[in-house]
């Protein structure tokens, strides 16, 4: 099973500038990137925040939203361990998983040592200030895998974990 973080970044370094921050101010390019590269995927898992500001579930791929109290129709709510959910989705027959935010989520499974790659977009934004990828100090080292314009003003990195 190969996992991965899904993000888009600003030139400064930030997902959103805060929790409720709609993912809109993102380019064409990084959109069409998200949605080919997480349907070839099929699963994307998200925070109930992130889950909000969507606002609906994707189409075309199974919707998890890690949630302690909601209930949100055309997903399945979660509160799995990242490792049980992981082979539980090993178990269904996919072999690929999205995780689509936000910070608490990629901590999450970050921290656990379960994501193999990121592929980060970073956008020509400055917040100045916001949300942080991860939200905890972390010591995971990466290998740049590529850099790939997806657009005029976008740059796509992708990373391997190193474990």
């Amino acid at each position: 099973m190969t996992t991965f973080i899904i993000a888009a970044l600003s030139a400064d370094g930030f997902i959103a500038k805060n929790s409720a921050h709609l993912a809109d101010w993102t380019s064409r390019e990084d959109k069409r990137f998200f949605v080919e590269l997480t349907k070839k995927a099929g699963v994307v898992i998200m925070g109930q925040n992130t889950y909000e500001t969507i606002g609906r579930p994707l189409p075309d791929r199974l919707n998890i939203v890690y949630s302690r109290d909601k209930q949100y129709k055309g997903v399945e709510v979660t509160q799995k361990d990242p490792k049980e959910l992981l082979s539980d989705l090993e178990q269904r027959g996919y072999k690929e998983v999205a995780i689509c935010g936000g910070a608490t989520i990629y901590t999450m499974f970050m921290e656990q040592g379960l994501v193999d790659k990121l592929y980060l977009s970073v956008e020509p934004a400055v917040f100045g200030k916001g949300m942080t990828l991860f939200n905890k100090e972390l010591d995971g080292k990466l290998e740049l895998a590529s850099i790939k314009k997806l657009g005029e003003q976008t740059v796509l990195l992708e990373y391997n974990v190193l474990r």
